[in-house]
């Protein structure tokens, strides 16, 4: 994959398949989309796959975010209309999801949510916790990103290369992004009245030993309030689920009948309708 610093941009898979869906992640709090690594090579089985880049020093607003985000997905159409379009986001990447997904609902086919950060209202310790990044040295923030990795990881459930990528893309994201995105996922407010609007096939994925989010409890509002959703509960998975060895994406969207034309197959994940 390439990437480029001066905007967001979509990083593309070496297998390009105009022919296949095309499959737009989004990326968590890091932004980089480099963590999609370990899940394109099972995606790349139906999709045409494309994976949101956000510049590291980027301080975007949502308004700003969410318009880039689908002038991206708008050329990517141009290039091979007539052809379903999914959409995907990991924790903040979900919240941004669900702003593109309001914004412009025509583009999109179905939408797959893992682990949204749209439920970090629900602890609001993490308003205090998060202004502690206004007062920490910089030279300690390297070092508080190792302290967290086990925080919002299940360690024994990832490859010791996947671990190291992930402390390294945790320990490039500046603090000031951190805080700036911080702030965006606390500002974050889409009702109820909002989501309904969405009418397209929701895929909810929450881990149920999620130590950073309660990602399993607003997997069940959200899909109380989507029209047409239903939730994959991954009973031994952390937040950063989608690095760990046994999570395989397409699998999953596999198994819940969330793909055409494919055939469902039978997974130890645990299903709320």
């Amino acid at each position: 994959m390439s990437e480029i610093d001066s905007k967001p941009v979509f990083l593309t898979p070496n297998k390009v398949q105009p022919e296949y869906p095309l499959f737009v992640f989004l990326p968590g709090m890091d932004g980089t989309g480099r963590l999609l690594r370990s899940q394109t090579e099972g995606l790349e089985v139906a999709f045409d796959v494309r994976c949101l880049s956000i510049p590291l020093n980027d301080l975007t607003s949502w308004a700003d975010l969410t318009q880039q985000v689908v002038d991206l997905i708008e050329l990517e159409i141009e290039k091979t209309p007539q052809r379903q379009v999914y959409l995907c986001g990991e924790s903040f990447g979900g919240c941004l999801a669900i702003k593109v997904a309001l914004y412009s609902p025509r583009l999109f086919d179905k939408i797959i949510l893992v682990n949204p950060a749209s439920s970090f209202h629900r602890r609001s310790w993490y308003d205090w916790v998060s202004q502690l990044i206004h007062v920490v040295p910089r030279w300690l923030y390297p070092f508080g990103a190792l302290g967290l990795l086990a925080f919002i990881a299940s360690l024994d459930k990832m490859a010791p290369t996947d671990r190291k990528d992930l402390l390294h893309v945790m320990r490039s994201v500046p603090p000031e992004t951190v805080l700036w995105r911080l702030c965006l996922v606390r500002e974050f407010d889409v009702s109820d009245a909002q989501l309904r609007e969405l009418t397209q096939p929701v895929l909810v994925v929450a881990s149920a030993r999620d130590r950073l989010l309660p990602s399993v409890s607003e997997a069940r509002h959200l899909v109380r309030v989507l029209e047409n959703a239903k939730m994959v509960t991954l009973p031994y998975s952390g937040h950063a689920c989608l690095v760990e060895e046994d999570t395989n994406l397409y699998e999953i969207m596999q198994a819940e009948d969330f793909l055409d034309n494919v055939t469902k197959t039978e997974l130890p994940y645990v299903v709320d309708y």
